[in-house]
Parts: C-alpha cells; structure tokens; sequence
C-alpha cells in the first residue's frame, strides 16, 4: 500500500458482521412456498458502511471474510460501493458466511431464518484489528452482535479501546439480535460495557431493554445513565411512533416517521443510522440529523433489499421536502 492510501483518512469505520442476505423475491407468501431469493450483501455493520459511502462519506470496515464465494462477493460488493476493505481479513480456518433468509409475508409480518453457527465474521481476532487503521476515522461503529463470542467480542473491545486512545468517536448501535447470544445476562454485561464508552449509541426502546435487563426501561433512566459514562448523544427510536435524540447538555430533539409504501420491515435500522451518521459528519443539528434517519429509514423499508435499496442524499432530501409525516 503507498503512503498516500495509508495515511488516507476516512469518516467512518465499520467494524463487525458482512454477511449474505437471501431475500424472498416472492412477495406475500411463507418461506415454505417461497422459491426464489435474491442475494444481497448484509449484515448491521455492513449496511452501515455501505450506506455511508452512497451518502458520499469515506468509509472503511474491519472484518473476517469466509474464504469462499460469499466471501469473495461481499468483498467486491463492498470495493465497488467505494468501501476501503484494507481492514478486511479472510478466515483460514474454514469458517463460513452467515446467511439470512428474509419471508416477506406481508408489511407486517417479515422474518428471518438465520445461519450463524461458526461464522467467520465471530472469528475475527483481536491481533487482527490494527491501531493504525483505526486512528484515519474520524468515527468506530460497534454493532452489538460482534460482541456476542469470542474472539470477535475482543477484537470490538480492542477496537473501542484503541479509538478513545486516539480520539476516534464510539458510535454504537445495538443491532440486538437473540441468535448467538447465550443469555439476557450476558448479553446486558457486554452492551453495558460498551455502551459505557460510547459518544454515540443509537438503538430502539426494546434494545436498550435488553442493554439494561428488564422491560418497559424508561428513556429518561437510560439517558441517565449513559450521560454518568461517555455518550454525548443518545438515539431512541420507537417505531412508527418516531425516534428521539437526547444530548449531554439536556437538549431532547424528535423526528417523526415519514409515510411510506412499506414492503418489508427490516433493513430500516441500518439505514436510519447511516443517514443520522451522514447529517452528524456533515455539519447538520441533531434535529435535521433525526430527520435523515428516518427518511432513510422510510425509503428502504419500501424496497426489497437492504444494502442496495440505501438511498443517496438527493433521494432523503426530497422524501423530507415532500412527505407529510406520521403524527403518533
């Protein structure tokens, strides 16, 4: 690499999960009548890194890649959607992609049938997340899932650790997902400890449940308690209900969800983070950056992948412009 490309500096940095989403090209029918998916790149951190490089921002991704064929996709996907994937590693051990089936049954009922058993991107290891890569981003993103075993729960843990040591932002978007977690308990420890060092996390009202082990949390005590640590701004979307921001300094900001012919309804997360993080690095308030997220959100709940439907800044602007939004 020349010194050029390695002292390039990038918005953000994606670290985590890059998997293969198979999603039913059969609209409103269960998977056991489904025949035909349709293959995409996935996975939290993933979307978010693509999604961020569509908006226009440098984007980089510390991963572990299967070496196989899905491994070998995800790689070009992400080259070609202007991902530097420098801090890509490939697994040597025989380790496979994850893959997701989605059913997209109706607007409401979608689901996904995961394999993740021995999948590479857990197998990331933490000799293999370098200082010097993480010190070019102005931002880390931790998705929750990587820290669900080990050796991929250290490699985030030393990623976190060296971004603090060389001011580097920690976004941290909670990305729960039950699959390969062993327990409520264990999880809870490892959100927490994350979320401890986090400036930003971003997560739904039931994510921060599970962060705090109990159910019905109050906004209000889980702000508290990230402001006694790190974060300078908290997310907490609820739905069709809207999301909010808190701040540090006691500012609370609202974005209502946009209207939307919804198709199917996962995806909206890493979209709604993407855009949020676009707004943030480029300059805008935390209301406008509210707003971006959830039209973005809006925009991909409408289409049928995740990472080929992000939407480009031109595309957020004018749902925004146009839309009315959804009052609760």
């Amino acid at each position: 690499m020349s010194s050029a490309a390695s002292s390039e500096k990038f918005d953000l940095i994606a670290i985590g999960r890059a998997c293969i989403d198979l999603n039913a090209t059969e609209y409103n029918r269960p998977m056991e009548e489904t025949m035909t998916f349709t293959k995409y790149v996935g996975g939290s951190p993933a979307n978010i890194a693509i999604g961020s490089a569509k908006l226009g921002l440098k984007a980089g991704f510390i991963g572990k890649l299967a070496d196989d064929q899905h491994g070998r996709f995800i790689r070009s996907y992400m080259e070609k959607a202007g991902i530097d994937v420098s801090g890509m590693v490939v697994d040597t051990e025989g380790h496979k992609t994850g893959l997701a089936f989605t059913e997209i049954k109706s607007p409401e009922e979608c689901s996904i049938l995961m394999y993740r058993d021995d999948v590479a991107d857990l197998y990331l290891r933490a000799d293999e997340v370098r200082e010097d890569y993480i010190k070019r981003a102005g931002m880390l993103i931790v998705s929750g899932t990587a820290l669900a075993k080990s050796p991929s729960r250290e490699a985030v843990l030393k990623a976190v650790r060296l971004a603090k040591k060389n001011g580097v932002k920690v976004v941290f978007e909670l990305d729960y997902r039950p699959y390969t977690w062993k327990s409520a308990e264990e999880t809870s420890v490892y959100y927490s400890l994350v979320a401890e060092q986090s400036d930003i996390v971003i997560g739904t009202r039931d994510e921060y449940d599970m962060m705090e082990n109990g159910e019905g949390g109050s906004n209000e005590q889980t702000t508290a308690y990230l402001f006694a640590h790190a974060a300078q701004t908290v997310v907490i979307k609820h739905g069709v209900e809207g999301s909010y921001a808190y701040t540090r300094e006691g500012g609370t900001f609202r974005a209502h969800a946009y209207k939307t012919n919804v198709l199917k309804t996962f995806g909206a997360g890493d979209s709604y983070a993407s855009a949020f993080l676009y707004a943030l690095v480029t300059g805008k308030d935390l209301e406008t950056a509210l707003k971006y997220g959830s039209a973005s959100a809006s925009i991909v709940v409408s289409r049928h992948s995740s990472s080929d439907a992000m939407p480009g800044v031109d595309e957020i602007e004018a749902l925004i412009a146009g839309q009315p939004l959804l009052h609760s």
